[in-house]
């Protein structure tokens, strides 16, 4: 693949349009499509990051899109934890039949009867919450073993899931909903490993527009450089643009970190910070905070990196939007 060396603000103009945060975003499905994949988290001090990350591209949009295309159109995919278009599919599974790793492996040999039921109640009683197996197992009686408990019982279903025996096919009040994958995910073309490995990475730099090799910056053949429109938005510390903490450091001189683990004593900033983005800068952070029950959006704390910007406009949007879902 040609790729072509650019100036670090070219980089930055480029890292920006290519992950659509330059206000071209038209649609959930063609976001997800262009990022790649959306993280899962249930940390909500604003929205968890698969709708913030879409809110910091399209603005207000509906939240319940993001779950129509998941669980009635399947257009979208869920697997360990991340959202990615179904036509990833083949790549996905590519990766699934390298699973489970040794560990898992081990778990599996050592638990094989407890396997075995797992696949028999999805088989005859699915889909199910993850209680509903245990509940049924203690109800008849069944619960002999170590292993029944809460904790063993996710971790069967995620190493059967990683392997793609599984697959999450909805949720229930944010609590994931478990089938046998055989009736979940569709046919499709098997793809060798290397070929996999290969288009993933291939789609990873189309993504993130540029990368960063030897202490030159990269652009994608298909990265298209242009001013980025006058635009303010908020940042979930989950977002691709700054995923990579090294990356985000090179192209914006910004150092972030997420002090949520960190002691209240020992935060530099607050709990749950995200960066604000102006036009192609990132200028500061903030800690915004959503109280669910006031529907109000308050603001902790906000630190900037030099000459502060009006954040009054996406701090109303933003309140709208939470408000409105």
């Amino acid at each position: 693949m040609n790729s072509t060396e650019v100036s670090l603000a070219e980089a930055r103009r480029i890292a920006v349009r290519s992950q659509l945060l330059d206000g071209t975003a038209t649609s959930v499905l063609d976001t997800v499509r262009r990022l790649g994949f959306l993280q899962i988290d249930p940390i909500s001090s604003v929205a968890p990051p698969q709708y913030l990350v879409l809110w910091s591209r399209l603005g207000a949009y509906d939240r319940a899109e993001l779950d129509r295309l998941l669980w009635e159109e399947k257009k979208l995919v869920e697997w360990r934890a991340f959202i990615y278009p179904i036509e990833d599919l083949p790549l996905l599974r590519a990766r699934m039949r390298r699973l489970p790793t040794p560990a898992g492996k081990a778990f599996l040999r050592e638990n094989g009867a407890f396997k075995r039921y797992v696949l028999r109640e999805l088989d005859r009683r699915g889909p199910l919450l993850s209680r509903e197996i245990e509940t049924h197992v203690s109800r008849k009686g069944q619960e002999r073993h170590e292993w029944w408990g809460a904790r063993q019982m996710g971790l069967m279903l995620e190493v059967l899931a990683g392997s793609g025996d599984v697959a999450v096919v909805g949720r229930r009040q944010g609590q994931r909903v478990w089938n046998l994958a055989e009736r979940w995910y569709p046919e499709i073309e098997t793809i060798p490993w290397r070929e996999a490995e290969a288009r993933i990475a291939e789609k990873r730099f189309r993504a993130l527009g540029v990368k960063l090799e030897k202490g030159r910056w990269l652009a994608h053949p298909d990265a298209v450089d242009a001013p980025v429109p006058k635009r303010v938005t908020f940042l979930s510390p989950f977002d691709r643009l700054i995923h990579d903490r090294a990356r985000t450091e090179a192209l914006w001189d910004f150092y972030y970190r997420l002090e949520m683990y960190v002691p209240r004593a020992k935060r530099e900033y607050g709990y749950y910070v995200l960066p604000v983005l102006r036009d192609d800068e990132i200028v500061g952070r903030i800690e915004p905070v959503y109280n669910r029950k006031t529907r109000e959006l308050a603001v902790n704390g906000v630190w900037w990196e030099g000459k502060p910007v009006s954040v009054a406009g996406p701090l109303r949007d933003l309140e709208r939007w939470l408000a409105s879902t």
